[in-house]
């Protein structure tokens, strides 16, 4: 069974380091994993991306550009999910983050907290595949539009 998934996913990287969540549940458990989600109704993928930013990290963005797409197939035990990545490059004002990450009553954060965490630590031991996906851009790999298919996903 093939499952689709799109999510948009704020990046912002400074001092070569790049601001992460950590994923409580789901197929990226305990791996570091890029701020974002899934759209609501009626929502618009710059909306999506300040509610969900804001909701994992505490901080509001004041600016993003640089929208592209990738996608990457995740085979898991039971099914496949297709899951589709919108990124935004994002700016946010380091010293304005609210004291208390939002939660909605209907919805559950699946982070367990922020990290700064170089990119030369981050690989596949450690990244959910938009990580993954994001270093292979930042490294100007010719084939980042390429199809990426993770064979037997490893929960941790």
């Amino acid at each position: 069974m093939i499952v689709n998934h799109i999510g948009v996913y704020g990046i912002y990287i400074k001092d070569n380091k790049l601001l992460c969540i950590r994923k409580e549940r789901g197929p990226y458990k305990n791996r570091f994993d890029l701020p974002g989600g899934s759209q609501k109704e009626y929502e618009s993928l710059t909306e999506t991306l300040v509610r969900e930013f804001q909701e994992e990290t505490g901080y509001q963005i004041d600016d993003y550009s640089n929208c592209r797409a990738f996608d990457v197939f995740v085979e898991e035990t039971n099914r496949t999910v297709h899951h589709i990545m919108v990124f935004y490059d994002v700016d946010v004002n380091l010293n304005e983050q609210d004291a208390v990450l939002e939660k909605l009553e209907d919805e559950l954060n699946d982070s367990s907290g922020l990290y700064w965490i170089d990119l030369k630590e981050l690989d596949i031991s450690n990244v959910s595949p938009l990580i993954l996906k994001l270093k292979q851009e930042l490294g100007n790999d010719e084939t980042v539009y390429e199809k990426v298919v993770y064979k037997n996903w490893e929960i941790l």
